[in-house]
């Protein structure tokens, strides 16, 4: 994962989190529907967070533990963009890719490897990968990679308004504005980076481990104590005299989704 770096001014010394604020314009299918991914990793919180990732790009994701799934699901889905590991637990990554390019021939692929060797990355384009990060890797890293093969392939910016809702919760990402109910409420960068996610995967558990790989691209052993901090100051602004919208499954994670009956 990402080295920590140095800390933004409204985040506790002791965490030193990195924040990632470049606005990248939304990628899309031609006709403005969320591109299709298929990730493919037999290490199920790998998995988890890379798919966690991508969500937060507004991709729709699909996961397969096994070469075999993924073989089958790749049919059933038909992504834009496949994350393959090499290493699976029935058939390699490099024969799967044969088979899915026996049907479809033009998706990109980037594949995941603990090996570095000139000879595994050979092998890994020759068989027909776009692509190669090897394990360790940042989750920025995947996404950047992922965004180039899928501009190279053909996908758009995608038109649709940069204003995320949920309730009478709004959350404007070109300016940063965040209203609940037509009030305006003030938020740090820190708070708008964690509100956004948790907006963006609205209704989802999400855990300590994926909030902060997210949101601060951070190694999180020993440091989930900062997301509570940070979703305490948050609840403090959102749901401060309101009915709340973000809680606490105890021992799983957080999840915000609308007050009221109908959440």
């Amino acid at each position: 994962m990402v080295t920590p770096s140095s800390a933004p001014a409204d985040a506790p010394r002791a965490a030193q989190p990195r924040l990632t604020h470049a606005a990248q314009p939304r990628l899309a299918r031609p006709d403005g529907s969320p591109l299709r991914v298929l990730v493919v990793d037999d290490e199920p919180n790998l998995a988890e967070l890379l798919t966690s990732a991508l969500r937060y790009e507004g991709w729709d994701v699909s996961t397969a533990l096994t070469g075999q799934s993924a073989v089958k699901l790749a049919r059933d889905v038909s992504p834009d963009v496949i994350v393959l590991d090499v290493m699976l637990p029935d058939i390699d990554g490099l024969q799967v890719l044969r088979r899915i390019r026996q049907h479809q021939s033009a998706v990109p692929v980037l594949f995941l490897t603990a090996r570095d060797s000139v000879e595994d990355r050979v092998a890994g384009l020759t068989a027909g990968g776009d692509d190669y990060v090897t394990k360790p890797f940042s989750l920025e890293e995947v996404v950047a990679r992922l965004r180039g093969l899928l501009r190279r392939a053909g996908a758009n910016a995608a038109r649709e308004d940069a204003t995320l809702v949920v309730g009478d919760l709004v959350l404007d990402e070109d300016s940063h504005e965040v209203t609940r109910g037509g009030d305006e409420i003030a938020l740090t960068a820190t708070e708008f980076e964690l509100l956004r996610y948790l907006m963006r995967n609205a209704r989802r558990v999400m855990s300590k481990a994926q909030i902060l790989d997210r949101v601060w691209q951070y190694d999180f052993g020993g440091q989930a104590n900062i997301v509570e901090l940070y979703i305490s100051y948050l609840r403090r602004k959102i749901d401060a005299g309101r009915e709340p919208m973000i809680h606490t499954l105890r021992g799983v994670g957080y999840v915000l989704k609308p007050a009221g009956p109908a959440a």
